[in-house]
């Protein structure tokens, strides 16, 4: 009788590649450890996620990439490198899996240099979709600070809600932070999707004067994994 989750099973030996618009998300490998170092050195970066210590540490950014592997064979965490088509890694964002109850966290950050373009949703995009359409995940939920909204219109914009607020949950910088919980089930990722293409097929209507881009709060993508 095999016991091996149904998840474990859907996973392909190797690690797909992603593809959007702009981005493709890929394997990490030890040749990116500068540029992550260098990113995710960053205080603003480390400020709103829970791992990414402040100051990032010499060859903890070779370490980790090496552990990934691994962790994707065992069925345990995807990580992808967050890349523009011409090959430039902005961040990274991954899946932790479970494959006992068939969900998934995701997490993610993108380099300060390329905040305010839209690369956290259009990744998240493709993650939460990798995870329903080829995962056949009955949930996927991210958690982020209070303090950084912006993360959570991220979420909002892939369809997840609010589920659960977890009072001063998190220690980070010696302080405590609210965490705010989010997610989305495969049904509601369905119809999300549906309502993504009926939008794309209707005439867009003039931008608000309310909302340009200059008077909108900078972006800082990032969030609590």
């Amino acid at each position: 009788m095999n016991l091996t989750p149904a998840l474990t099973r859907k996973l392909a030996p190797e690690q797909p590649l992603l593809k959007t618009q702009r981005l493709v998300l890929r394997p990490l490998a030890l040749d990116d450890a500068p540029t992550v170092e260098r990113l995710a050195g960053e205080k603003d970066i480390a400020s709103t996620t829970r791992l990414i210590p402040h100051p990032y540490p010499p060859g903890m950014a070779e370490h980790w990439i090496g552990s990934l592997p691994e962790l994707y064979a065992k069925a345990e965490m995807i990580n992808w490198g967050i890349v523009l088509d011409g090959g430039l890694l902005l961040g990274t964002i991954r899946l932790t899996l479970n494959p006992v109850d068939n969900h998934a966290e995701m997490g993610y950050w993108v380099g300060k240099p390329y905040w305010n373009n839209g690369y956290c949703t259009e990744a998240a995009r493709a993650v939460v979709g990798f995870g329903f359409d080829k995962l056949d995940l009955e949930r996927v939920y991210a958690n982020y600070m209070a303090r950084n909204p912006a993360s959570g219109r991220v979420l909002a914009k892939l369809g997840m809600i609010q589920e659960g607020l977890l009072r001063r949950h998190r220690r980070k910088f010696g302080r405590y932070e609210d965490l705010i919980v989010c997610g989305i089930t495969r049904a509601e990722w369905q119809a999300h999707k549906r309502q993504m293409a009926t939008a794309s097929r209707e005439p867009s209507s003039p931008a608000s004067p309310q909302s340009t881009p200059a008077e909108l709060p900078p972006k800082i993508c990032g969030d609590d994994g």
